[in-house]
């Protein structure tokens, strides 16, 4: 177990124990240590797969809430006031985040609007609404371990600074047709999603969660009668740490209670994730499928002076790379080389925990949490689309719409996510 600050490693495991440890396990690999208490700024990594494991003292739930707050007051503006303005054949138009879910639902695609709502409005909606409870509900006695189990599922779906990128990539693709100007809401946004994610890096959940539902922590446990029996003693005998299992959730590491749930979190408590190879694979092959229409099918038209055009995936990239190059590889990467990358790793990894492979064990951790931090950025294609049909819709003289393959894309994106989410790590290391 090593101790990192923001420089260099200041203690290993080897070094004389300084302060109070208590025994722990690796949620990725299931490794045993004992886990010393970290002071501010410093970074606790497992020593077999390197996983960041814990940290210091973070920010307070007074900021947080303050950050909340904030952020609460920005979305009416970041959400309804326009972020971009065109000039488009004499006329101005404003594009705003609602006005492009609504043309999307208006059109016709209701579930692509919903999973662009989600990732945008609903996903950093939750994560205010959950900071607020969890601030006030311990005044009335409330249960705080649904919010708490919710933060680090919330992190991967808040997806503003992907919108982000979206918009300039809009912004390129209409320059062709318009004049571009920045909205009075562009600055709300931008405010928002930094907040957003300051408020992300700094919420600690393990910090909360000690907060909230302390635990008495597991040591390792001596004899202090080494001449007594061990046989007759063990039914008395606490839980030995060989015996105590990880929750995936809340990352508390003890015995199972009499129910077989985690002691803090109450969630059920197994060795391994139950079904992760089957549902990580159904989820791998319906995204496979799925990504077939989606990079075949038309995934926007558009009209001019009438005349319908048509573009796939690719050759909407092809056509953006004509004026942009920079932005046309940004696209490219997002919408084709990163699906098609966790296809061919996850499945890579599946198949290696099927044959047990024993060596590459760090690569394919690599591969992994590679994998869970890029796949949200696939999103990007549905935000520019979402804000593109907001922005150009002149009837027949100039419209664009969503097409067919964007609905697959979107389904076989979060199929991906949900993939690599289901797929239990610690099955890598199985059999060491």
């Amino acid at each position: 177990m090593k101790i990192y600050n923001a420089a260099a490693p200041i203690e290993s495991a080897d070094s004389p124990p300084a302060a109070p440890r208590r025994f722990q396990r690796c949620p990725q690999c299931d490794q045993p240590f004992m886990l010393p208490r970290l002071k501010r700024h410093q970074h606790g990594h497992c020593p077999r797969c390197a996983a960041h494991l814990a940290s210091g003292r973070d920010w307070s739930i007074s900021r947080l809430v303050s950050m909340a707050i904030a952020m609460l007051v920005l979305m009416p503006f970041a959400y309804t006031e326009p972020l971009l303005n065109i000039r488009l054949l004499g006329v101005s138009i404003n594009a705003s985040l609602l006005e492009g879910i609504w043309q999307m639902t208006r059109q016709g695609h209701p579930v692509t609007a919903s999973i662009v709502a989600f990732c945008t409005i609903g996903a950093p909606l939750t994560l205010v609404f959950a900071l607020l409870y969890l601030f006030f509900a311990p005044r009335v006695g409330m249960n705080l371990r649904p919010v708490l189990l919710l933060f680090e599922r919330l992190k991967e779906w808040v997806m503003l600074d992907v919108y982000l990128v979206g918009l300039a990539v809009a912004s390129i693709k209409v320059r062709e047709f318009s004049e571009v100007l920045p909205g009075n809401g562009l600055l709300a946004f931008l405010v928002l999603m930094a907040l957003s994610l300051l408020t992300l890096i700094h919420l600690n959940a393990e910090q909360l969660w000690q907060r909230y539902y302390p635990q008495r922590d597991l040591h390792p446990q001596r004899d202090p009668h080494p001449q007594r029996d061990p046989q007759r003693d063990q039914q008395h005998a606490n839980p030995a740490p060989a015996e105590a299992l990880v929750c995936l959730s809340c990352r508390f590491t003890a015995q199972p209670d009499h129910q077989g749930r985690c002691r803090r979190c109450h969630v059920p408590l197994t060795p391994r994730r139950p079904y992760s190879l089957q549902k990580s694979w159904s989820a791998l092959i319906s995204a496979v499928i799925l990504l077939l229409p989606a990079n075949l099918m038309p995934i926007s038209i558009i009209y001019v002076n009438g005349v319908r055009r048509e573009d796939t995936i690719f050759s909407g990239i092809m056509s953006l790379a004509a004026s942009n190059v920079p932005v046309a590889l940004v696209v490219f990467i997002a919408s084709i080389l990163v699906p098609f990358s966790k296809v061919i790793i996850t499945t890579f990894l599946l198949v290696s925990i099927h044959f047990r492979m024993k060596t590459g064990r760090m690569l394919r951790m690599r591969l992994l949490r590679l994998m869970t931090w890029i796949g949200r950025w696939s999103m990007l294609d549905l935000f520019v689309i979402a804000l593109t049909m907001s922005l150009v819709n002149r009837d027949q003289l100039l419209a664009f719409t969503m097409g067919p393959a964007a609905l697959y894309f979107g389904a076989a994106v979060i199929l991906t996510i949900l993939s690599v989410e289901w797929l239990d790590s610690r099955l890598i290391w199985d059999n060491d």
